[in-house]
């Protein structure tokens, strides 16, 4: 995920800012080698400096290696494998929105 975190902050302050800890990581779901996740976040609070998000991840298709090397199957519904939240600083002095 710190390649999106990036981007939030780039958009939010054009400076991709540095990530500070994560503050809760529930893994709710098994996830193995060939499934494909699609991970979303967004900022839910901010301070001068800080941005504090929230993560999820959801796995929609999981491998098929029974069948074939690349076969996969999507999944009716996606299931919600990781929630986390954390927080990111960008120095004032980097802040540029």
């Amino acid at each position: 995920m710190p390649t999106t975190v990036a981007i939030w902050l780039i958009m939010r302050d054009g400076d991709e800012g540095l990530f500070c800890a994560y503050d809760m990581i529930e893994f709710k779901a098994p996830v193995y080698a060939g499934d494909f996740i699609e991970a979303e976040g967004w900022i839910d609070r901010e301070g001068n400096t800080s941005r504090h998000m929230m993560f999820e991840a959801r796995k929609v298709a999981v491998a098929r290696p029974d069948i074939s090397p690349s076969a996969a199957d999507e999944l009716d519904e996606p299931i919600l494998v990781c929630r986390a939240s954390g927080t990111c600083v960008t120095p004032k002095d980097c802040q540029r929105k």
